[in-house]
């Protein structure tokens, strides 16, 4: 098996945002590990088969990380413009604009541990259909009826059930 890494990220204090959180946690419990609290990011509990994080926003220093993984699911929040509710992207290393200069997409992370350390994993980009991005805690009763199949398709990715 792969090694992996799932990335959940977005805010989760913005409700759907959070959505990334919430997937992982799910995803945690599967594989039978304890969930992270709301102030825990995962990277004290790194070196399993299949890693989990979860960050605010991804930062280009996630390239050292990544490097040494197969593959990387990253698990993000999506609005209205994306017909599906569960959303499954292959990435390709590609340098992406972006309008914020404190957002990086994912694809931008995985060409700068391309760049870097002449070894980029797989990517992939679940997304996941948000409606409620107010402030807050807790995802919307639409949000959260999705956490458990999203959570399910990151396991079949990260053990290679595909």
């Amino acid at each position: 098996m792969n090694r992996t890494l799932v990335i959940g990220f977005g805010n989760i204090y913005r409700r759907d945002d959070g959505v990334g959180f919430a997937v992982l946690n799910a995803l945690r419990e599967r594989l039978g590990r304890p969930s992270l609290d709301e102030d825990q990011d995962g990277f004290d509990d790194l070196g399993h088969q299949v890693d989990t994080v979860i960050l605010h926003q991804l930062m280009p220093e996630l390239a050292d990380d990544i490097a040494s993984y197969d593959l990387v699911v990253f698990v993000d929040a999506h609005v209205g413009h994306i017909p599906q509710t569960i959303h499954e992207e292959e990435l390709a290393a590609c340098y992406k604009p972006t309008t914020v200069s404190h957002t990086l997409h994912p694809c931008t992370l995985l060409a700068i541990a391309q760049e870097i350390y002449s070894r980029g994993p797989r990517g992939i980009l679940l997304s996941i259909r948000g409606y409620d991005f107010d402030f807050g805690l807790g995802l919307s009763d639409r949000t959260a009826t999705l956490v458990p199949e999203a959570a399910d398709r990151v396991l079949a990715l990260a053990t290679g059930v595909e």
